[in-house]
């Protein structure tokens, strides 16, 4: 008789404990894979490094979305993990160099252009991502749009006039009289 209360009183001991909450899933690892650091390396010139650059991103992008599709929310964040990393390592790239030069300003413009493309995409992955995972997909989606602020910044900042707090204002030019005027 014994043994039936302990095997009755299992069921009430496990529902009488709290559930743990949910953690968040771990946030994606941002890198470049060696492969993919391989092909950036053999290009030849700047403007073919980037053009690898965002056809590998928009490779992992699409990839993420096709996984986010499928409910593997795992793989999506991975890719977008990998995205980030590429995204990250052009804006070092392209940091480095002389922003005076034409040529820099070009592939500032096309790294904008290409990087307007993703900020969409990214928001409708996390739309369409649960909760755990989206604000990491949210956290990519800023790097991305502040990227491309960035680019923006750098390509436009050369055309920017500021006006130095310390510098006096010249003084207004008073209206000269008027000799249609009767005294």
């Amino acid at each position: 008789m014994a043994q039936v209360v302990v095997v009755c009183a299992i069921p009430v001991i496990l529902c009488a404990q709290p559930r743990t909450p949910q953690l968040p899933a771990p946030p994606p690892m941002r890198f470049v894979s060696r492969e993919e650091r391989s092909q950036l390396m053999a290009a030849k010139d700047m403007k073919a490094r980037l053009r690898t650059t965002i056809e590998l991103a928009e490779a992992h992008l699409l990839r993420s979305e096709e996984s986010t599709s499928q409910k593997r929310f795992d793989q999506a964040s991975e890719e977008v993990g990998r995205y980030v990393g590429l995204v990250d390592d052009a804006r070092v790239i392209l940091g480095g160099l002389n922003r005076d030069k034409n040529s820099t300003r070009d592939l500032y413009r096309r790294f904008e252009i290409a990087l307007r493309a993703h900020v969409p995409r990214l928001a409708v992955i996390r739309r369409t991502t649960p909760a755990e995972y989206a604000s990491h997909i949210k956290a990519a989606e800023e790097f991305a749009r502040d990227t491309r602020s960035e680019a923006l910044d750098s390509f436009y900042g050369h055309s920017v006039l500021r006006e130095d707090a310390g510098a006096q204002k010249k003084p207004e030019m008073k209206e000269p009289p008027d000799s249609n005027k009767r005294p």
